[in-house]
């Protein structure tokens, strides 16, 4: 395992070190758990007990702290914990151990053409005519097919699928299990079906009667920016003719589906169980949170935050803050919520004045 010394590691946070920056560390812990050989995290007074109970020798502490009050020999100090945490984590993740060159049980197409510095693991399987770039890594038991261009320093974890004629910019992270390509779900009848009479009309579909559904098969593709990072069992389906498209700098958390023609812009942020529909355009610098829904064939403007839970059911205007269902203004929302908590008590006031009201009349 890789150590550092405390002036490394400062030096690469561009941070202060302070006490002996020459002792090293080979990780990290809680302050509680920590050991001689790791850096305790406590860039917050309230973890700052925990130091006494750990044995930590180094720590990382917030920008005034006193390091020598815990009885440290030296620390980190940091004025924005979460920042510093994302400089500390990159040093210490090695990510996993591909041994550079094509594993002799990987199955890779003869017109493939892989880079220099490239890692590919036992039991992947790359298609007719793909281009893997300089120094990517591919982990075992991930299948790309024909025709996709992966760009450098790529890293694809274990069981990924990506399908054919995908174009994927730099420094991509797949984790486990992602699927990129897939076909869209997209179907039509040959009439006009109850969905398309009930989306007219808004009221019952009436005498509706059995309808196949036809598929449209999906003949775009997915074209994916550099610096993009795709969750765990996340989906992002191939257009319809046109490619789905991810710009650069997007990340995508866990079992997020993006679905055929979506349009998305550069650093938006999707967490968790995210569902947009088919071609929905998405400004830059969207946030959605947790099972956050965006239906078809809209606009979210650029700089929208939307809440966890909230489901978005028309244009979003670029810079709106919303929460809801349907998604409204937060600032609304939290009123009508708190209106919402008052109805119990309204309906006694009402009914108490209702009663006052009764009685007076009775005795007039």
């Amino acid at each position: 395992m890789a150590q550092f010394s405390i002036g490394e590691i400062s030096q690469a946070l561009g941070a202060v070190a302070v006490g002996d920056t020459s002792l090293r560390v080979s990780g990290a812990a809680e302050p509680a758990d920590a050991t001689e050989t790791q850096l305790a995290l406590a860039m917050d007074p309230k973890y700052a007990a925990g130091l006494a109970e750990g044995k930590a020798r180094a720590a990382m502490l917030w920008a005034d702290a006193e390091y020598s009050d815990f009885g440290l020999e030296a620390a980190i100090l940091v004025p924005r914990a979460r920042f510093a945490m994302s400089g500390l984590t990159m040093m210490l993740d090695a990510g996993p151990e591909i041994a550079t060159g094509v594993h002799a049980m990987a199955v890779v197409d003869a017109s493939a053409k892989i880079a220099e510095g490239a890692a590919i693991a036992a039991f992947v399987t790359i298609g007719r005519n793909v281009r893997i770039g300089r120094n990517a890594r591919i982990d075992s038991h991930v299948s790309i097919a024909a025709d996709t261009v992966i760009g450098d320093d790529a890293l694809i974890l274990s069981g990924v699928r990506i399908g054919a004629s995908v174009r994927i910019g730099d420094r991509i992270i797949a984790q486990p299990g992602c699927v990129i390509g897939a076909d869209g779900f997209s179907f039509v009848t040959a009439e006009k079906s109850t969905v398309e009479t009930a989306r007219e009309t808004l009221g019952d579909t009436k005498d509706a009667s059995a309808q196949s559904w036809i598929r449209i098969h999906s003949i775009g593709s997915v074209e994916i920016g550099d610096d993009v990072e795709i969750g765990a069992n996340s989906t992002i389906d191939r257009g319809t003719v046109k490619a789905t498209r991810i710009g650069s700098g997007t990340k995508l958390d866990n079992l997020v589906q993006v679905a055929h023609n979506v349009q998305i812009g550069r650093d938006c942020l999707l967490c968790g169980q995210v569902g947009i529909a088919g071609s929905t355009r998405i400004g830059d610098s969207v946030v959605l949170g947790g099972q956050v829904g965006v239906v078809d064939n809209i606009s979210v403007g650029s700089g929208v935050i939307a809440g966890a839970g909230t489901m978005i059911l028309s244009n979003a205007p670029a810079g709106r803050v919303l929460m809801g269902y349907p998604a409204v203004k937060m600032n609304s929302h939290i009123e009508s919520y708190k209106a919402l908590r008052r109805l119990p008590r309204l309906f006694r006031e009402v009914e108490r004045l209702q009663k006052s009201v009764s009685k007076h009349s009775d005795t007039e």
